[in-house]
């Protein structure tokens, strides 16, 4: 089973980078094979609304995109984590999604029942007023509309850089869904 992280903080000991590595762990635990990929170190272009991937599945735009798209379609699951700026994901997890497209456009079923697990974390209090509402409606919908399975959610509250190391609640939700990802692939 392979399962693919990938962490959109520019901290790479960020609380949701922490949180995505204990995701790692647990479904490692449970047997699945684990890349975590960290997209602010990537350079990875807007889309360019060419349609050039109807085609081929492909985007034409030549970018560290490229090998995430056979990385995408070969994982048996897909974990997507952020902090919330400004309201809502990261610019580094919003334009790598928007590529997507290229996939999806070529296969509408590329993404079809593919379970997801998603991990938020942010500094105010709670979800309202973090703005991480924004980011939970929008997956929702994304999911909903990909045909995608959300398997889980892992979110809180964690400010400053160690608040997740802090907070072992979290840590061991964020495990747990590793583990809850490997048997929703095994059962599926």
């Amino acid at each position: 089973m392979k399962l693919l992280v990938l962490k959109s903080s520019p901290r790479p000991k960020g609380n949701s980078s922490t949180l995505a590595d204990q995701l790692a762990d647990g479904a490692t635990q449970a047997g699945a094979q684990v890349e975590s990929v960290s997209l602010h170190t990537l350079n990875i272009h807007p889309c360019n609304g060419c349609d050039a991937c109807v085609k081929t599945g492909r985007c034409t735009t030549k970018d560290d995109m490229q090998p995430l798209y056979s990385k995408l379609i070969e994982a048996d699951a897909v974990v997507l984590a952020s902090p919330i700026y400004w309201f809502t994901y990261t610019a580094q997890l919003k334009i790598c999604i928007d590529r997507w497209y290229a996939i999806w456009k070529f296969n509408h079923d590329a993404f079809r029942d593919k379970p997801f697990g998603i991990i938020l974390t942010y500094g105010d209090t709670d979800v309202y007023t973090s703005g991480a509402i924004n980011a939970i409606h929008t997956f929702e919908t994304m999911m909903k509309f990909l045909q995608a399975e959300t398997v889980g959610w892992v979110y809180g509250s964690l400010n400053d850089v160690g608040d997740a190391q802090k907070n072992p609640e979290l840590l061991q939700k964020a495990y747990q869904l590793g583990d809850k990802l490997v048997r929703a692939v095994s059962a599926g």
